[in-house]
Formats: structure tokens, C-alpha cells, sequence
């Protein structure tokens, strides 16, 4: 993108917003024994209560500057839907195909938003940008097939994959209207309005197929559902939320990639889970496909 931006606040903030998804998968393994839709639940709704003081600050400034207070547009219902049938379908997924098979499909949507990037708003990428989103995702294809359990049962594959690969799509749909509401509204007025219907979507799925709402009564979940609404919602998508604004969603979109490599390292000291060789070997490959996208990004 042609326009100036405060390109240390970005980097800072992407930098943290990695590291806080790379906890994400490590916090849900704590959580195992609630059902996706709890934890869906549990980390939109905190974030959404943690983020509604900070917006009633901002508000309150505006009315004093005598500003335009923003209003709600339909576009930030559909994002803010999607993200929300995103966790619900992404964390779902888990629960009926292989971890690594969820990963591989979910990750497609680097490659998606290329495509609607290019086609939909005609952006110019150079050529270094779309090899390095195809060896990227190639290294997540290489770590899913490597990190496969050998002999594991899954009660639904065909279902998981599809549930999988619809969060991908449903990501990148989300993303691309980011791009086109970020442009002209204040972080804490985008996220707070994004959030809160995601976690609406989240709560009316739950509604319909999972209605244990005892366990939320317990300190356990509350505290994961913190953790999460802390760390991959407001510094993981809450960093990408404030860049998007002045980078193209495809380069964003490609560095998230990078989740699977800071998650096993961090497994590695939480739960002394160590890599095999070839999986290193596919994290390399997903590094050097996210070094060869942003060396040239736009």
C-alpha cells in the first residue's frame, strides 16, 4: 500500500499478536473437556466485556472533542458474524478430524485471499509475494501430513475437514471486509462492534447445540476463557485488526502462518512436547515462505 504508516507500532504489535496465537492451541489443551462452543463462548464474550470500558472512555472523549461518533453499518454485523461462526467452526473441527488435517485446510486462507485480493480489488502483488504464499502453505501442508498420529481414529474426518476449510473461508471473508471498514473507523470502534456480534454468533450456536450452561459456573472455564480473550483475541486478532489498516490482508493473512512454529516451541516448555525432525523441517519451510512474502510487501 502506498500510504504512510507508523510502521514500529505495526511490526510491535503484529510481533505480540504472533506470540499471544501461539499460546492460543497450549491454552486449549488445559480446556479439553469443555465443548467447542463453550469455549467459543467464553473467550468472545470476556473479550467483549474487557474491550467495553476502553470503548466508553473513547466515547466519552469524542462527545468532549465535540467528534462524529461512529455508527454501526451493516458491513460490521456480517465481519463481526463471521469471526464468530470462524471460532465456532475452526474449534469444532477439532473434535471430529486430526489436529493436523484441521490445521492444513484452515491455513488455506492465505491462498484464498490472494486470489479475492487480486480479482475483487485488483491489487498488484510481485512475484516474490505469491511464491512466498505458496511455500508457505506448502510447509503447512508438509506439517500436517508429518504431525499425523499414526493409527488415530476420528469419528467424522469428512465433516471435520469441511468445517475446517469452511473457517478458512469464512476467515478470509471476514478479513476482506476488515479491509474495506478499517480504512475509516478507530480500532476500539471496529473491535468493539466485531466482537460483540461474534459473540453473539457464538452464543445463538451454543443455544442450539450445547445448552450445559452450568459449567460456565465454573472457575476452570472462566479462567481459560480469560486466558484466550487476552491472549489470541484481543493482542492476536486484535494486532491484525489494527494492521489491516495499512497492510494488505494478504501479507497479514500469510504471517499467521507462523502460529503452528511459536505454538511447538512454547509446547515444548508447557508440555516438553518436542517436534520430530521432518516437522522442524516443515516450519522452516512455512519461515522462509513468510520471509520471501514480506521481503517484498506491499
Amino acid at each position: 500500500m502506498s500510504q504512510s504508516f507508523p510502521k514500529v507500532k505495526i511490526y510491535i504489535a503484529l510481533a505480540f499478536g504472533m506470540l499471544a496465537f501461539g499460546f492460543g492451541p497450549n491454552i486449549v489443551k488445559f480446556g479439553a473437556e469443555y465443548s467447542a462452543y463453550k469455549l467459543a463462548v467464553s473467550r468472545t464474550v470476556i473479550a467483549y466485556l474487557l474491550l467495553l470500558p476502553v470503548w466508553f472512555i473513547h466515547i466519552k472523549e469524542q462527545k468532549r472533542l465535540n467528534l462524529p461518533l461512529t455508527k454501526l453499518s451493516a458491513w460490521e454485523v456480517v465481519a463481526g458474524l463471521a469471526l464468530g461462526i470462524h471460532f465456532v467452526t475452526w474449534i469444532a473441527s477439532l473434535y471430529y478430524t486430526s489436529v493436523a488435517s484441521a490445521s492444513v485446510l484452515v491455513t488455506f486462507h492465505p491462498i484464498l485471499m490472494i486470489i479475492a485480493e487480486r480479482s475483487l480489488f485488483k491489487a498488484k502483488f510481485p512475484k516474490m509475494v505469491w511464491i512466498g504464499v505458496l511455500v508457505s502453505f506448502s510447509g503447512s501442508v508438509l506439517l500436517g501430513l508429518f504431525d499425523q498420529e499414526p493409527g488415530a481414529t476420528y469419528s467424522n474426518p469428512l465433516l471435520g475437514n469441511a468445517l475446517a476449510f469452511t473457517a478458512a473461508i469464512i476467515f478470509a471473508v471476514y478479513f476482506l471486509i476488515s479491509r474495506k471498514i478499517r480504512q475509516n473507523s478507530e480500532w476500539i470502534d471496529y473491535v468493539i462492534k466485531i466482537y460483540g456480534f461474534a459473540a453473539l454468533a457464538c452464543i445463538l450456536v451454543m443455544f442450539f447445540l450445547d445448552q450445559n450452561f452450568n459449567e460456565f459456573l465454573e472457575p476452570k472455564l472462566l479462567i481459560i476463557g480469560l486466558l484466550l480473550a487476552l491472549g489470541p483475541q484481543i493482542m492476536g486478532h486484535g494486532s491484525i485488526n489494527y494492521a489491516v489498516k495499512f497492510l494488505s490482508p494478504t501479507i497479514i493473512s500469510t504471517l499467521i502462518l507462523i502460529e503452528p512454529l511459536i505454538a511447538s516451541i512454547i509446547a515444548v516448555f508447557m508440555f516438553k512436547e518436542v517436534p520430530t525432525i521432518y516437522s522442524i523441517g516443515a516450519m522452516g519451510i512455512i519461515f522462509t515462505g513468510i520471509a520471501l512474502t514480506w521481503s517484498k510487501k506491499t
